[in-house]
């Protein structure tokens, strides 16, 4: 679903950026949900399906789950308009899609803005540290499709029937 064009929130009558003021809106829970692939080239997805996942930097998958959690927590300190949120949860799934690592991470919390950035940031912190952990074997390993798959508890929800 599609919404009309809004005014920015995150400039002021002069243009200049500001942090939103949310200290008006309901504090409800929230939940973001986002994805990002990694696409290895064929025979480092076979060398690393063959080894594990792990190479001589560590267990890949495991690692980069563990720094997607630590990339959402420090959204704000990365993205600097972005509130500072207390999360209830966050989860960092990856599995194997053919040549393909798919990231799914969701998180939540109860407060009176949404986690979008943070499941976005999670799902990016873990493509990368993916990518980190394998560029040995090959530069031509591809971040794509990073994307908000659904989030609810705000004013508009958002890909409801899919979130997990």
């Amino acid at each position: 679903m599609t919404h009309p064009p809004a005014t920015l929130s995150h400039v002021d009558e002069s243009q200049q950026p500001r942090m939103v003021d949310v200290g008006g809106k309901p504090v409800t829970h929230r939940t973001a949900r986002a994805q990002a692939r990694v696409r290895f080239p064929a025979e480092v997805a076979q060398s690393l399906h063959a080894a594990g996942y792990v190479t001589p930097k560590g267990a890949v998958l495991t690692v980069a789950q563990i720094a997607g959690v630590m990339g959402a927590k420090a959204t704000p300190q990365l993205i600097p308009l972005c509130h500072p949120l207390s999360i209830d949860r966050c989860d960092i799934a990856i599995h194997m899609e053919g040549h393909d690592a798919l990231i799914d991470c969701t998180v939540s919390c109860r407060g009176s803005t949404g986690v979008e950035m943070e499941a976005l940031t999670g799902a990016s912190i873990a493509a990368l540290t993916i990518y980190d952990m394998c560029k040995a074997m090959s530069h031509d390993i591809v971040i794509g499709e990073v994307r908000l798959v659904g989030k609810t508890g705000g004013k508009h929800d958002f890909g409801k029937q899919e979130m997990a």
